[in-house]
């Protein structure tokens, strides 16, 4: 049995065990390890004598995988921007988001909705994290958007989207997996997550607005607040918009060279905002709470990572990505056409994975294939299919895959904002939370279509900075 045999018989095994409900981390680990030990016993020609030394090697082989790649410098962004998240919310800085943003803008047909879109957004901006930013926000914003009125199917479904904006909007862990699954500047991947975010939520906020407009009884406006009541609001809710540029400057120095690297702009950035929550009146509690809610995220995360990236290593051994790749060049469409299915395979796949696992598990074969579609990862502008450099169609690629699995945080069956919602909200059904979330739907998809249409709105930011 040749290599690339067994890497599709490992791969189809990988697939039915995740669709028996076997955890990704566990079910990659193990689909990863067996392929190891057959490809080994494979050199020796499946000899009997030789399967103990084929283990031995497999598991050997296996084992070297998590610590050489989870001890990168750039995974420790991961805990440190999910830190940054759970301190913003113990320091009360989410609630006077969220109170800034209602007075604003809750005036606006369905505005307390597109408060609350901006408003995790905003808390986006300082969590890496979507389930947190879900969780949170169902505390405090859907008490007060059923308080006036609200259909409570909508307003979950606003929170459950809201919360998925955490997945691009820098500091984002998906973000920073990607970047180093395909080996790519971190930062360069954080910045071109910006101007999506912001887009993505522009786009949430119209299909709520063009929603509540057309029927009254969904999403009821609040007046009343005054503009010296809109400012007052602002002065609490200014240091997370602080904190986000005071990072972003650390990493990316507008002024001259980089004053460090993210992992350092992540840290001084929970320096800041653990001393704003001990300021605001932190207890021990508090503290800990956010320690043991950042160290148990952390912790399914890098199990995720450990799992998958034992099966990446199996890949390797069996050259599937690179078969995978000329096999897509190989077509006779168009790239751009091959491209969009990809995407649209992404979404169905969503509806049985998480997003992490999900991402893990495609992109050493995917990332390869895509790259090659522009003409390699070393193309220039003026040779490349796509129209950019094979380091900013790493940026531009790895943005529309982020909001793919954005999609499938609120996709059914899986959907893990719309379980988190349901979960912190007693007085909520999964089946609610879902139907909420479908006219968000319809707010991805027009989305990721003109992402794909105006690659210059993930670009511009990234090409500013290396010019």
């Amino acid at each position: 049995m040749d290599p690339l045999t067994i890497g599709l018989w490992v791969t189809a095994g990988l697939l039915i065990l995740v669709i028996l409900g076997m955890r990704v981390a566990f079910a990659a680990g193990l689909a990863g390890l067996v392929g190891l030990i057959v490809v080994f016993w494979a050199k020796k020609q499946f000899g009997i004598e030789h399967l103990g030394w084929a283990i031995t090697v497999g598991i050997k082989t296996a084992g070297q995988v998590p610590h050489s790649k989870v001890a990168a410098q750039a995974l420790s962004l991961i805990p440190v921007f999910i830190l940054i998240g759970y301190l913003a919310y113990f320091a009360g800085l989410t609630n006077a988001l969220f109170e800034a943003a209602k007075r604003w803008i809750a005036w606006v047909p369905g505005g307390l909705a597109v408060a609350t879109v901006f408003s995790t957004a905003g808390f986006a901006a300082v969590s890496g994290a979507s389930v947190a930013t879900a969780a949170v926000f169902a505390r405090i914003a859907i008490p007060e958007m059923l308080t006036i009125g609200y259909n409570k199917q909508f307003a979950a479904g606003v929170v459950a989207a809201g919360g998925t904006l955490a997945s691009l909007i820098p500091p984002s862990a998906i973000l920073v997996i990607y970047a180093i699954i395909v080996e790519q500047d971190v930062g360069l991947l954080l910045l071109a997550g910006f101007l999506p975010g912001a887009f993505s939520a522009l786009i949430y906020g119209i299909i709520i607005v063009s929603i509540a407009a057309a029927f009254k009884t969904v999403g009821p406006s609040v007046r009343g607040f005054s503009w010296r009541d809109r400012f007052e609001s602002l002065p609490a809710a200014l240091p997370i918009v602080a904190v986000v540029f005071l990072i972003i400057a650390f990493v990316y120095n507008p002024f001259g060279d980089s004053l460090g690297t993210p992992s350092e702009g992540g840290a001084l950035g929970a320096f800041i905002v653990f001393c704003m929550a001990i300021f605001r009146g932190m207890r021990w509690t508090q503290f800990k709470s956010a320690l043991l809610e950042t160290a148990k995220l952390t912790v399914m995360i890098f199990t995720i990572i450990w799992g998958v990236l034992i099966y990446v290593r199996f890949l390797g051994f069996v050259s599937l990505p690179r078969a995978f790749s000329d096999w897509i060049t190989s077509l006779d469409m168009s790239p751009l056409l091959i491209l969009v299915m990809i995407l649209l395979a992404y979404a169905i796949l969503g509806m049985f994975m998480d997003a992490i696992g999900m991402l893990l598990l495609t992109l050493p074969v995917v990332y390869p294939a895509v790259m090659a579609l522009n003409g390699g990862e070393f193309v220039s502008v003026q040779d490349s299919v796509f129209g950019m450099s094979g380091t900013m169609c790493a940026a531009w690629f790895g943005i529309l895959v982020v909001k793919m699995a954005e999609f499938c945080l609120i996709t059914p069956p899986i959907g893990l904002n719309c379980f988190v919602v349901a979960g912190v909200r007693e007085d909520l059904s999964v089946q609610d939370v879902f139907k909420g979330v479908i006219p968000f739907f319809i707010a991805d998809a027009i989305t990721i279509s003109l992402l794909v249409a105006f690659p210059m709105i993930v670009l511009a930011l990234p090409l500013l900075a290396t010019q």
